[in-house]
């Protein structure tokens, strides 16, 4: 049987939460980085050419999203009841909409002739992400994961997102103590906990070179 292979530029962005569930399933996998992706994309038998691409024996996935929901129903890790799989869901789509934000402060807004990279930072941070963690925060309560009883695969998603904005600002979980829990509970999970502290792990960047910011490791 083949060894499952992730595709994806050497940096976090869009991949590491796919990282971390793998390694929380125990899934011996490759992470591998393309060095000729442009001219290689259309010749790998990929439905939609992108980045990550993820094979896993004659299944060739792209969109970081399906990866993870391949990944997890392999792991019983999509919810329980209907209820809770319909959560998943709705957790993935609004953790898609805290990508977005970052996204276009990160990447779209600084292509306008007059970005300002302090002010984008200052409306994200003040405007844009204390919204959307109240929002996280009241829908997480007092449980410990964010769907059932038990991790989901939007755990590592929700994490991540939570890690990156931790390093653009290492207090924006002040009023979100159990936001903060949750980021500390995931760190301390065994495979979690045993992935961090191996040489799998390395200090990546969060964005690529191009973004505005946080594309190169000497900025974390």
């Amino acid at each position: 049987m083949s060894t499952p292979t992730l595709y994806y530029w050497d940096i976090r962005g869009l991949g590491q939460h796919i990282r971390l569930l793998l390694e929380y399933t125990g899934t011996e996998f490759q992470d591998t980085h393309p060095k000729n992706w442009s001219g290689d994309k259309f010749k790998l038998g990929l439905d939609f050419p992108n980045l990550p691409y993820y094979v896993d024996g004659d299944v060739k996935l792209t969109q970081s999203n399906a990866i993870m929901r391949h990944i997890a129903r392999k792991h019983n890790m999509c919810g329980k009841t209907d209820k809770e799989r319909d959560q998943c869901d709705m957790v993935e789509g609004f953790a898609m909409d805290m990508r977005m934000d970052w996204g276009f402060m990160c990447y779209v807004n600084h292509m306008k002739d007059n970005y300002d990279l302090d002010k984008e930072k200052s409306q994200y941070l003040k405007d844009k992400l204390p919204v959307k963690l109240k929002q996280l925060s009241e829908f997480l309560g007092e449980r410990e994961w964010f769907i059932g009883e038990s991790v989901t695969y939007v755990d590592p998603i929700i994490y991540e997102l939570l890690s990156i904005n931790l390093v653009l600002s290492n207090t924006c979980l002040k009023d979100f103590k159990n936001l903060q829990n949750f980021h500390d509970r995931f760190e301390a999970l065994e495979p979690i906990k045993g992935y961090m502290a191996s040489d799998r792990y390395k200090k990546r960047s969060i964005n690529s070179p191009v973004a505005a910011m946080l594309g190169k490791i000497r900025e974390l």
